[in-house]
C-alpha cells in the first residue's frame, strides 16, 4: 500500500509535505513527536502479540 501511495508523490511533494511539517511542529517538537509515534506503535504490537496469545489456547480445544 506504501509503494502504491508514493508511487503518486514525487520528489518535489515530499520536500513540500517536510518542510510544513518542520513549519507546523518546530525542529525541537519532531522529535518529542516521533517518540511518542514509536510508542504507540509499540504499544499496538504488544496488544496484538498479547491478544494472539489469549487466542491461541481456544483453538487448540
Amino acid at each position: 500500500m506504501a509503494s502504491l501511495f508514493l508511487g503518486f508523490v514525487g520528489p518535489w511533494q515530499i520536500i513540500l509535505i517536510v518542510a510544513l511539517v518542520l513549519l507546523l511542529f518546530g525542529g525541537r517538537k519532531i522529535p518529542e513527536l516521533m517518540r511518542g509515534l514509536g510508542g504507540g506503535i509499540k504499544e499496538f504490537k504488544d496488544a496484538v502479540k498479547e491478544d494472539d496469545k489469549e487466542e491461541s489456547p481456544e483453538k487448540k480445544s
